[in-house]
């Protein structure tokens, strides 16, 4: 398989559907989840397979089942690390509007570099149901604001003070919010706890930049994607061939 999940799958909670071994399907899950640390481009599918595991249907198998074939036919890659790389920290964050379709709540991406060295990245769903995609992409943009806080505090520890870290967003809804502290319509739902990032803007800790939604490397945590995107973002990701 070229890619961890197809485009067109769409996993749902289907009590017509044959139910599965949960104790086969959660295995599987565990080894798939192990694997999420060294291989960041399954971390999205695996993520949503979880969410199935206290009833797996054979839909669910078959994508499970799909990741391990996906895995098969790229075993000659692994994440680069050189040797020498700076420490300019940036962070890559995204989200997938309603993209969850049991409840329709959004799923946030985030990626941390060091120099062009990938050093942290999660997928997880949000816990709140968004109506606009501003929104979504807001609190993602806040999420990759606490990871970029902590590595700030963590290189602190070696001597190394970062004075603005960027976040890289490709919503320019979110990036105005961020700097224009007047609430409207469409805003002012938000909860308070997500204004933090705005604070941290403020404050100059951390800045939010566009880029462009096919160069956001983040995209690949929060949706599937077809093969010649998720390929180009997997390539960024640092995964490469491994040179004997």
């Amino acid at each position: 398989m070229k890619t961890p999940m197809s485009t067109e799958t769409k996993l749902i909670r289907d009590e017509e559907d044959e139910s599965v071994d949960n104790t086969k399907y959660r295995g599987m899950i565990g080894s798939l989840l192990y694997l999420t640390a060294s291989r960041p481009g399954i971390m999205f599918t695996v993520c949503l397979c979880v969410r199935f595991q206290e009833d797996p249907k054979t839909s669910h198998l078959e994508a499970v089942k799909r990741i391990f074939g996906y895995i098969k036919g790229t075993m000659h890659l692994g994440l680069w690390y050189p040797k020498g790389s700076g420490i300019e920290t940036i962070v890559f964050a995204d989200s997938d509007h309603g993209g969850d379709y049991v409840n329709r709540k959004s799923t946030s991406g985030v990626f941390t570099f060091m120099g062009c060295c990938l050093t942290s990245w999660f997928s997880k769903k949000q816990t709140t149901l968004a109506i606009y995609t501003t929104e979504t992409e807001y609190v993602s943009a806040g999420k990759a604001c606490q990871q970029a806080l902590w590595m700030k505090q963590a290189l602190i520890d070696y001597g190394i003070r970062l004075d603005n870290i960027p976040i890289m967003c490709d919503n320019k809804g979110a990036i105005d919010l961020s700097k224009n502290p007047v609430q409207h319509s469409r805003t002012k739902h938000i909860e308070i706890r997500h204004h933090f990032l705005r604070d941290n803007v403020q404050k100059g800790n951390i800045s939010l930049e566009k880029v462009s939604s096919e160069d956001n490397i983040a995209d690949i945590l929060t949706k599937p994607l077809k093969c010649e995107p998720f390929n180009y973002l997997r390539l960024g990701l640092g995964m490469m061939e491994q040179i004997d």
